[in-house]
């Protein structure tokens, strides 16, 4: 059997005097979420829950590369990622109902620095896949949703 893995808690709050900005916390970590000035009562203090998403994944996928490159003692000094998000949350919402609006398109550009061969960037690619993130957005996802109460 397998052994389950201790659970992530973070604390979302959006508090009643805010149209969107968000405050999120993990542990002892901060952040504020928000809606682009575009969408009414956004004020753009903070990324939107799509850029948070990608940067999960963005940010799971340097780390893995970096902790793989130095297990193999590869030259890598730099690891860059820019994501792409091709669906707006406005068409995201309007259509929930719709499976097809269920269909998402990331595009993920990797850029190594550092004196690597060619097959050393082929693995590190190869090896970006397998972050934990990213392993997490392609699998079958459950989300359980009770209601809580203050």
């Amino acid at each position: 059997m397998a052994k389950e893995s201790a659970k992530k808690i973070v604390h979302i709050h959006l508090p009643k005097d805010e149209p969107f900005q968000t405050h999120l916390t993990a542990g002892e970590h901060q952040l504020i979420a928000d809606e682009p000035e575009s969408v009414k009562g956004g004020r753009n203090t903070g990324p939107d829950p799509y850029d948070l998403l990608l940067m999960a994944l963005g940010s799971c996928t340097v780390m893995t590369m970096k902790m793989y490159a130095g297990q193999k003692g590869w030259p890598l000094e730099d690891a860059y990622v820019e994501l792409r998000h091709g669906k707006s949350h406005s068409t995201d919402c309007a259509n929930c109902e719709k499976p097809s609006s269920k269909i998402d398109k990331i595009e993920k550009e990797v850029i190594l620095k550092g004196d690597l061969s060619d097959e050393q960037k082929d693995k590190l690619i190869e090896i970006s896949k397998k972050c934990p993130v990213h392993k997490t957005l392609l699998s079958d996802i459950e989300i359980e949703t009770i209601l809580g109460t203050i």
